[in-house]
C-alpha cells in the first residue's frame, strides 16, 4: 500500500459503535420515560428505573470503547478492559484471517494481542481495509535488521480475509 494515511489515525468499528450508543440512548430514554409516566411509583422507585437505564447505557457505551490509534510514536490498542501502548517495532504481524472476530497483532515478545478496534462484524470490507492499512503502517515503520528482513520472511506480513 503506497498511500499511507497521515498519522494519527484511529481505527474503530464505527457502525457497531453507532448501533451500541443509539441502542443505549433509546433504552435509557424509554426506561426513564416509563418511570416518569407510572404515577403509582414513588420517587425512589422512579429513581431506580432511571439508574437502571443509565447503567444499561453505561454497559453499551463500555462495549463501544475498542479502538486502535496509530501515531508516529507507536500504536495504542484500547480493548474493553485494557489499554496497551506498543512501539512500532513490537508489532511483527497484523492478522485478520477468515473467521477471526477481530485483528490480532503478533508481538515481538512472542504473544498475540487482540485489537478489537478492527472487527469485521457489521462492516467486513471496512475491517479488511483497516487491517491492510495498519499492516502497511507497521511494515513502513519496521526497523530494518542489518542481518536480514526484520524477522519476516517474504509474504509473511499477515493475511486478510478474502
Amino acid at each position: 500500500m503506497s498511500d499511507l494515511p497521515s498519522l494519527p489515525v484511529t481505527f474503530r468499528p464505527a457502525r457497531t459503535r453507532v448501533v451500541l450508543l443509539t441502542a443505549g440512548v433509546v433504552i435509557f430514554m424509554v426506561i426513564s420515560t416509563v418511570a416518569l409516566l407510572l404515577e403509582q411509583l414513588g420517587p425512589g422507585e422512579k429513581l431506580s428505573f432511571v439508574v437502571t437505564g443509565a447503567l444499561l447505557f453505561g454497559v453499551l457505551a463500555w462495549l463501544s470503547r475498542p479502538k486502535v490509534v496509530a501515531e508516529e510514536s507507536g500504536v495504542t490498542v484500547v480493548n474493553f478492559a485494557s489499554t496497551r501502548r506498543l512501539e512500532w517495532a513490537e508489532i511483527l504481524k497484523v492478522n485478520l484471517r477468515t473467521g477471526d472476530p477481530w485483528v490480532f497483532l503478533n508481538l515481538s515478545d512472542g504473544t498475540s494481542l487482540p485489537a478489537l478496534g478492527i472487527q469485521p462484524g457489521i462492516n467486513k470490507q471496512r475491517a479488511i481495509a483497516d487491517a491492510d492499512t495498519l499492516r502497511a503502517l507497521v511494515e513502513a515503520r519496521a526497523i530494518p535488521d542489518p542481518d536480514g528482513p526484520a524477522g519476516r520472511a517474504p509474504g509473511q506480513s499477515g493475511e486478510s480475509q478474502g
